[in-house]
């Protein structure tokens, strides 16, 4: 039987069927830019981090867009890039998250009240996919300076250590 996901680490891949790997544990961030998604593989541990898409990115960026994002920061870093995981947010669109499905996205978000949340679902379960019902917890990157020197090094660095972010967090 399918269930929807709530944000549960030790539970984020059961709609797949599988445990792990997966990003058990691992801290989410949002990532708008190349830029953005290289500095969280760089500065990321040996948990790993999900790369998190912008809410209903899917319909306004586009499926295509984001992969692309990811795959960029992955070549750039080459083969030194830690476990990560690119988790795509389809709003309440089950048809962009059937067409990410297509184009080889396997972490999905979609809104469980989403009539074909189901239908997703068993997509999803058949091509080795994972869909949440919520997103995670995330660090929302943009408007952080991550240039060498800029602050927001610090505090992508304690969010992506597990360490308290000070001010604001920004969650996504």
């Amino acid at each position: 039987m399918l269930e929807a996901l709530a944000w549960r680490p030790e539970r984020v891949n059961a709609v797949a069927g599988e445990v792990s790997p997966g990003p058990r544990g691992a801290p989410a961030v949002v990532a708008h830019t190349p830029r953005q998604a290289r500095a969280a593989l760089t500065m990321a541990g040996p948990r790993g981090v999900v790369l998190l898409s912008a809410p209903s990115a899917a319909g306004h960026m586009g499926v295509a867009w984001f992969l692309a994002l990811v795959a960029q920061a992955r070549k750039d870093l080459g083969c030194g890039a830690p476990p990560h995981w690119a988790a795509l947010d389809c709003g309440d669109a089950p048809g962009f998250a059937l067409s990410a499905l297509r184009a080889g996205a396997r972490l999905l978000v979609l809104d469980p009240a989403a009539p074909a949340f189901p239908a997703v679902a068993a997509a999803a379960t058949e091509v080795g996919a994972a869909l949440w019902a919520e997103r995670p917890p995330a660090l929302d990157l943009s408007g952080l300076d991550l240039r060498e020197t800029g602050r927001g090094n610090g505090r992508l660095a304690e969010w992506l250590t597990g360490g308290a972010v000070t001010g604001r967090p920004g969650l996504g």
